[in-house]
């Protein structure tokens, strides 16, 4: 078994990281296809699903520290809507409806970025909030039914709580994000326990719901809050493009959907958008980065926005700026520039699946 605290003595822990990174985003990806297998209501299926992760969480940090600051409740109380959200989306509208448009989550940072952190949006951040709202539009342009026209509005919705959420972890930069998710996962659990009476996904469904809050949630994150200290941010940026695109293509396979053609365009023109933003971002800050001198402060490598946060002595980033949570993944999320320290490795922005 790896063990996830040797990675920094091992030879290669870049090489490593990348590797965990890949199986996080395939892990994340695979939410659309494990929620449409379970026969259950939608909101019983998250609350499952995050109290089976809740316990992986647990069991990992075993002493978690919960300060019940804003940030802290408001971040776990962001988490439940990007995760009930995602989930009653891709019952009601295609998976790549849902995961793309949850993807849209850093042009919700970058309009609250101001008012909630400080950090105004650039033209450039304009100009992709811009693009990004066209190919939203462009998900409408497909004859929608009223149950995939309420998913898709619903997906959006999910986007907005996801972006929310990565607000409220970067907002505690000098805290524990990781609390928040736990708490995040047990509220879920909670409020959706009366959708759980009365009815049973059925043997094969808790097999699949076990399956979602093992691999789909919980390990995920663990993973990558190792893999994230090791890798630049530009490298985590691309890796996690595997999880929108791989989430409607598993749910094809399995299930048999496809998405409208429309919302194919829509979901490629998110897609290039909020990528290329955000490795303009990387690049600019590793740029910036670089020129700074060695002698630089903590305080001198603040301009850069943060996107990390720490848990305990370590550093870690709770989610990448282009994977979504609902993601289901629960995966937390991305802000749109990435952080650097005197003594770590540069990473991406933080939020479900």
């Amino acid at each position: 078994m790896l063990d996830l605290r040797q990675i920094d003595n091992s030879n290669n822990p870049h090489r490593v990281s990348v590797c965990l990174m890949i199986a996080t985003a395939l892990m994340w990806s695979l939410g659309g296809v494990l929620i449409k297998s379970v026969e259950w209501n939608p909101m019983a299926i998250s609350g499952a699903r995050s109290g089976i992760a809740a316990i992986v969480l647990l069991a990992a940090v075993r002493r978690p520290k919960f300060t019940w600051s804003f940030p802290q409740v408001g971040g776990a109380v962001a988490y439940v809507g990007t995760v009930s959200l995602f989930a009653i989306a891709n019952k009601l509208t295609t998976a790549a409806n849902a995961i793309l448009l949850q993807y849209t989550s850093p042009i919700w940072i970058a309009l609250l970025g101001a008012a909630f952190l400080g950090e105004r949006a650039t033209w450039a951040d304009w100009l992709a909030i811009t693009t990004v709202m066209v190919g939203m539009a462009l998900f409408f342009a497909d004859d929608l039914t009223q149950a995939s026209f309420l998913g898709t509005i619903i997906a959006i919705a999910s986007g907005f709580c996801f972006g929310c959420l990565t607000l409220f972890l970067r907002k505690q930069k000098d805290g524990s994000p990781l609390e928040t998710v736990i708490l995040g996962n047990i509220l879920t659990a909670l409020i959706s326990i009366p959708f759980m009476l009365g009815s049973s996904p059925g043997s094969r469904g808790w097999l699949l719901l076990a399956v979602t809050g093992i691999f789909q949630l919980g390990l995920p994150y663990l993973l990558y809050t190792t893999a994230i200290k090791h890798i630049t941010a530009l490298d985590a940026i691309l890796i996690a493009t595997i999880e929108p695109i791989l989430n409607p293509v598993w749910v094809l396979l399995a299930i048999g959907e496809r998405p409208g053609p429309w919302a194919l365009v829509g979901g490629a023109v998110v897609l290039l958008s909020v990528t290329v933003r955000s490795a303009v971002t990387a690049v600019g800050s590793n740029f910036l980065a670089a020129r700074k001198p060695v002698t630089a402060t903590g305080s001198d490598y603040a301009s850069v926005h943060s996107t990390a946060t720490a848990v305990g002595s370590d550093s870690v980033s709770v989610r990448s700026v282009v994977a979504p949570i609902g993601s289901d993944s629960e995966s937390v999320p991305g802000s749109l520039a990435p952080t650097y320290d005197t003594n770590e490795p540069d990473r991406p922005d933080c939020p479900d699946s």
